[in-house]
């Protein structure tokens, strides 16, 4: 369960939220949405302890995030806005490097569900914004977390990629997952 209780947000002299408040149990999944500059971002990296609120606290099974870190960051996966990938490194050797224990058929077939079958040994920068985007995404088909924190993830991304990442964001919903 994760729990946001009375959370204040305050950047300059300008209040971007202010006594929010939800719970978030497992098989449950919210969408945050706003206009540009409203604090969709701020909201996520307060959500993953990245940043810290001006008031109020985030809970995860009840306890404070900083009291519970490592257990509860061994449960998140977090992907932000950017895609945080090694342009560098081919598609394939971008998911070994965050899945260190997978390995090759399951990152393998971790692409192909994310729509890059054929463009596993490309390096990533000859990629488009999308495919980069969905190199990120990939590692969806391969974790073990729990919770899933994902910063806009439809960001350029085709009618396709967005079919397949909203049929496993409901897989892993219905399997228990946040």
């Amino acid at each position: 369960m994760l729990e946001a209780r009375e959370l204040l947000c305050e950047r300059d002299e300008r209040t971007l939220f202010s006594g929010l408040s939800f719970t978030l149990n497992a098989g449950e999944w919210v969408q945050i949405t706003g206009s540009n500059g409203a604090g969709k971002t701020t909201l996520l990296r307060l959500l993953t302890g990245l940043s810290r609120p001006d008031a109020g606290e985030v809970l995860w099974q009840g306890q404070p995030l900083h009291q519970v870190r490592d257990s509860y960051h061994q449960n998140l996966l977090w992907i932000g806005h950017q895609p945080g990938i090694k342009t560098r490194l081919t598609a394939l050797e971008n998911l070994h490097f965050y899945h260190r224990d997978g390995d090759t058929a399951q990152c393998l077939e971790a692409l192909a569900q994310a729509g890059l079958a054929g463009f596993e040994d490309i390096p990533v920068n000859q990629l488009s914004a999308g495919q980069q985007r969905r190199v990120a995404l990939a590692r969806l088909w391969l974790t073990r977390a729990t919770l899933w924190i994902l910063d806009e993830p439809f960001t350029a991304i085709d009618v396709n990629g967005v079919v397949r990442l909203t049929q496993r964001m409901a897989q892993h919903t219905e399997q228990g997952g946040l």
